[in-house]
């Protein structure tokens, strides 16, 4: 989409429901479309390069992921500077942009894997945002297939929030990937980081229903406080953050409900989230993804991420699980 029509889109938003929308998110997640969508090919478009044998409708992962991230952080540029020349001072309200971070882990002490998790981080498009400019390791990394700023969309990119929401789920590790001599390239394989759930076959938490989600709870805390050292203090939401289970027919109605691992995933990352905020990290509010069992992207149904299940043989019945009830007594 050319960011004019995105902020095009995005002023009669603001033109008409501004008066009552107060927090404003331009992009959910653009990381996870530009990886999945252009690089590896597996949610919509479903573009990626041939050489990949990925069952891909066309592309190029070499260099689309980078143009359709540079656009989206234009496009989301655009959008900001509209609300706030001429609809914030009226209004009242903020507006940011949520971003997918995983934390990463280096697989040893090892300098170059610790290089290697930094890179990981690097690649998740936070930096422009804030220094107007993409990672060095990016630049070095990429080279002349990363789309440059102008003097005047770099101004326009840096600080182009009043917050950030992270949506936060899991933690991979990470180990340096030297790089391979062949002709293709790949955002995939750019960072030179080979990323996992787990080591010599150990994955580095239980793991949830989606193959990558493993539950790493002090990965929050992790990831919140690298985005205050690195970014400046910004205010932050946690925007998602939560578990699936598989959908399973065999089950009871009283077994389905009985979600006690859920339970303990919130508890344990609302702990480390509370020890973020007394590091002195400027974390506003937190929203558990989710409240009701969701039409999960490439997925389907089979996955259940909510706090009610949905009985979808039932005219779509919803039942509290007992992370619900939970929940509400926390909350209260």
């Amino acid at each position: 989409m050319h960011s004019n029509h995105f902020r095009d889109y995005a002023e009669l938003c603001f033109k008409l429901f501004g008066d009552r929308v107060k927090h404003w998110i331009t992009l959910n997640e653009p990381y996870t479309f530009i990886t999945f969508g252009y690089a590896s090919g597996e949610l919509a478009p479903g573009r990626c390069s041939a050489w990949q044998n990925l069952n891909c409708t066309g592309g190029d992962s070499a260099t689309e992921p980078y143009i359709v991230a540079h656009h989206f952080l234009l496009a989301h540029a655009h959008a900001v500077k509209v609300y706030k020349t001429k609809y914030q001072a009226s209004q009242e309200g903020v507006i940011g942009i949520t971003l997918a971070t995983n934390w990463f882990v280096p697989v040893s002490n090892a300098t170059r894997h610790r290089n290697a998790a930094n890179r990981s981080l690097d690649f998740m498009f936070m930096e422009p945002l804030t220094s107007g400019q993409y990672p060095h390791s990016m630049q070095v990394l990429v080279k002349e297939r990363l789309p440059k700023f102008t003097q005047e969309e770099s101004k326009l990119i840096k600080g182009s929030f009043d917050f950030v929401g992270m949506n936060y789920y899991t933690t991979h590790y990470s180990s340096d990937q030297p790089h391979n001599n062949s002709a293709n390239a790949s955002f995939l394989t750019d960072a030179r980081v080979f990323e996992s759930t787990e080591l010599n076959g150990v994955p580095i938490g239980p793991p949830a229903a989606s193959s990558w989600l493993v539950v790493y709870p002090k990965g929050i805390r992790e990831i919140l406080l690298y985005a205050k050292h690195k970014y400046n203090n910004p205010l932050i939401y946690i925007t998602e953050n939560g578990l699936d289970e598989f959908d399973d027919p065999t089950l009871s109605l009283p077994q389905s409900l009985n979600d006690t691992h859920r339970i303990d995933y919130h508890y344990h990352h609302l702990d480390y989230l509370r020890k973020a905020i007394n590091d002195g990290v400027n974390v506003k509010g937190y929203f558990a993804w989710s409240l009701l069992d969701n039409f999960e992207r490439a997925s389907g149904y089979p996955l259940r991420f909510g706090f009610a299940y949905m009985d979808y043989n039932d005219g779509l019945k919803r039942h509290p699980k007992l992370s619900a009830s939970w929940f509400k007594y926390f909350l209260g």
